[in-house]
């Protein structure tokens, strides 16, 4: 595999307020001076409720499926290393212990590999419900566990680093969110099994194909995501030894380094593990100050976002990031239906955006967030009882929506996670008030002092563009409300307090509207049913694949991503394209006016098993008449 290095823009080339402001393919480093030392609080699970919506339906989904998992066949593997009686119906596909695999049926690939994730998205719904089955569930499970651990599990295993560290998560969730008093016991004893196998540092898939190894499969490991949960174990009282283990595995010398020097290079790597492995450099920065580590995370998620992105915001085709340069996106639309690994990829997105955003209070990184929602995980198809999972959005010229040939992959165990912590991801605090990060329908309650106070949404986001969102409070309160102004919106952008025009401390004679890419701070005292109402000016434009292919380019409305469905035409013009109407108000439907008739578009959610396309070849725009 080839590793570039080459480097885009040394690290002071560029100021950080402008990092996510970059025009698409234009990578630049982000300075780590501009990091602001105050970090924004999340709400715990169950401050937030997630209301009527698409959101809801999906997490309301998810949470009942696992719920109805078989326990002992979730068990199986780990009882039958431990040579423990292990009952139960084999899972299947990636799941079980079997002699048979090949690396063309994939059968017993990872046993027990997503065993932790079905914990930590059991645990995180607990949190956010209150469901005493689901924390019941989870306590058993890690019961059942911690009698099967043994270190026969990691022997001749080909992920002890990926095994261990879903393992880890789902016991430390379990202990966190679901009260287990047992779990950090069992991560304690799931350590001292797994430690023999690790490797000594953070090996890269590069140095793992660079030892004796028995088919190619042992050298996709991914020791270098361990940090992230080696810290959070540390700081959820497991221990001092987590923390310097943790440092122990962070990727500096290969991965964190240069991403911190400003050199780009995500070209050739997995993409979701990398990505996944920057949420490691930022529990570096929380952890241990490290502004290092803070600027390979900031530099890392600004190449992922300029250089290897499609207009969904989903990235990584065949799972390999690309050379930049290569047309290698616009390439992948006519080789392959593989496009973006998405349950995985949107959780890992979710999470590093998550976290920068906190670390800087930069509004865009939600504006990367909600591009991810809308036009990937939440069009996912819901798992099959079987063990069929939705895996790879398809962006090809022919796409469709199709399961995985293999049961229970990776993507089944983090479809767990992601749409538990939809909540957690809508709503920020600091010290003074409260950030509104998604618009979604959803409540979200906390204490000021002594006063108990909730925000509320109600919203159709962002297929119309009105937002409200209601203030409770028992007597008038002073704070300031923030809200996330995409950076894409318009000039017609609007809010109103109680219909009347907010007044916004930098207006102008110049702009009246909400500053774009920014947190419009709202501060006054609230009355009980004070009302906020946005209306969020949504422009419609044209995303080119990538500079090589400037003609393949995708409609993109405000953050939806609208894909052709029906009888598309082998080209259409920029300003047929751009005409483009929603049928009615609210409707996921659009229609385009062609010479040979009407284009339906539609965003991801809304597709079912029609074939689709989201990049059209549109003719260039003519020149402007002299």
């Amino acid at each position: 595999m080839t590793q570039s290095r080459r480097s885009f823009l040394k690290a002071g080339a560029a100021l950080a307020a402008a990092s996510l402001a970059r025009p698409r393919n234009a990578f630049a480093a982000v300075a780590a001076a501009a990091a602001s030392p105050s970090v924004l609080d999340q709400f715990a699970y169950g401050d937030v409720e997630l209301l009527d919506g698409p959101l809801r339906q999906q997490f309301q989904a998810n949470h009942a499926f696992y719920l109805a998992l078989d326990e002992d066949s979730l068990l199986k593997p780990f009882r039958q290393r431990a040579g423990l009686p292990a009952p139960g119906e084999d899972m299947g596909g990636w799941y079980d212990w079997s002699s048979d695999f090949t690396l063309q049926n994939m059968h017993g690939f990872c046993p027990g590999h997503s065993f932790g994730q079905y914990l930590s998205g059991l645990a995180r719904n607990y949190a956010a419900t209150g469901s005493k089955p689901t924390q019941d569930k989870v306590q058993r499970l890690v019961r059942g566990y911690a009698a099967a651990v043994s270190p026969n599990f990691y022997e001749g295993n080909r992920f002890p680093a990926y095994i261990y560290d879903k393992v880890s998560i789902g016991l430390l969730d379990a202990h966190e969110f679901a009260g287990d008093p047992t779990a950090l016991h069992a991560l304690d004893a799931t350590l001292a099994a797994a430690l023999p196998y690790l490797p000594a540092t953070a090996l890269s898939r590069e140095q793992q194909y660079a030892r004796p190894h028995t088919d190619e499969s042992f050298c996709w490991d991914e020791p270098y995501t361990l940090p992230e949960n080696l810290f959070l174990a540390y700081k959820r009282g497991a221990g001092d030894r987590y923390r310097d283990l943790a440092k122990r595995f962070l990727a500096d010398d290969w991965y964190f380094d240069p991403l911190a020097a400003g050199q780009n290079v995500l070209p050739g790597k997995h993409a979701y593990s990398h990505v996944n492995a920057l949420s490691s450099a930022m529990q570096a920065y929380l952890v241990n100050g490290s502004e290092k580590h803070l600027r390979a995370a900031r530099n890392g998620f600004e190449a992922l976002r300029t250089t290897q992105s499609f207009a969904t915001g989903g990235w990584g085709p065949d799972e390999r990031f690309r050379e930049v340069g290569s047309g290698g996106l616009g390439d992948s639309l006519s080789k392959s239906h593989s496009s973006f690994e998405t349950p995985c990829g949107a959780y890992a997105h979710f999470k590093i955006a998550r976290y920068l955003l906190r670390a800087t209070k930069d509004s865009r990184y939600g504006d990367s967030m909600e591009k991810v929602l809308y036009n990937t995980i939440l069009g996912a198809k819901p798992i099959q009882k079987s063990g069929y999972g939705f895996y790879y959005s398809d962006y090809s010229n022919d796409a469709f929506k199709f399961y995985h040939l293999n049961k229970w992959t990776c993507c089944t165990g983090t479809f767990a996670q992601i749409t538990a912590d939809y909540g957690i991801s809508a709503y920020f605090r600091d010290s003074e008030g409260v950030y509104v990060n998604l618009y979604v329908p959803s409540r979200a309650t906390w204490t000021d002092g002594k006063e108990r106070i909730s925000l509320s949404q109600r919203t159709s986001y962002p297929h119309d563009p009105r937002i409200e969102i209601t203030i409770s409070v028992k007597k008038p309160t002073k704070f300031p409300v923030y809200l996330r102004i995409p950076a894409w919106s318009g000039p017609k952008t609007r809010v109103r307090i109680s219909g009347i025009k907010a007044v916004m401390e930098n207006e102008s004679a110049a702009c009246t509207c909400p500053p774009p890419g920014e947190f419009l701070r709202l501060n006054q005292t609230w009355k009980d049913g004070d009302r906020i109402q946005i209306e969020i000016d949504m422009p419609t434009t044209l995303e080119a694949v990538d500079p090589e292919h400037p003609n393949l380019m995708a409609p993109v409305h405000g953050p939806l991503a609208l894909f052709s469905v029906g009888d598309i035409p082998a080209k259409i013009g920029h300003k047929e394209i751009l005409g483009a109407k929603q049928v009615a108000a609210g409707s996921p439907d659009w229609k385009v006016k062609t010479d040979k008739g009407d284009l339906t578009l539609r965003p991801f959610a809304a597709i079912k098993d029609e074939g689709y396309r989201l990049y059209l070849n549109v003719e260039p725009e003519p020149p402007a008449p002299s």
